[in-house]
C-alpha cells in the first residue's frame, strides 16, 4: 500500500466513533438515537442504553468535531437533559 491509500483506509476508519452518554431511560435514548440519526453529517447512529454509549458513523467528508456538537443540539430538542461526552 503507498501512503495515500494508507491515508484513506485511516479516513474511513475515522469515521466511526464511539461516544459516552448520560440518559435517563431507554425511551429517551430511541429519542436520541432518532435525534442524531436525523442531523446532517451522520449517516447512521446507534443508542446503547445499557452501556449508555452512542456510536455514530459519520458520513464520508464529515468533521466529527462539527458535526457532533449538531447531534447534541438535535437530541437536547427531544431530551433536554441528555448530554454527550465528546
Amino acid at each position: 500500500m503507498n501512503n495515500r491509500s494508507n491515508e484513506q483506509l485511516k479516513e474511513k476508519m475515522n469515521m466511526k466513533k464511539t461516544y459516552g452518554i448520560d440518559v435517563d431511560c431507554a425511551n429517551c435514548a430511541n429519542k436520541m438515537e432518532d435525534a442524531a440519526n436525523k442531523t446532517a453529517g451522520v449517516m447512521h447512529a446507534v443508542v446503547n442504553f445499557m452501556t449508555l454509549k452512542m456510536t455514530v458513523e459519520f458520513e464520508d467528508g464529515a468533521d466529527p468535531k462539527t458535526v457532533m456538537p449538531e447531534v447534541l443540539k438535535s437530541c437536547r430538542k427531544v431530551e433536554d437533559d441528555c448530554d454527550i461526552t465528546f
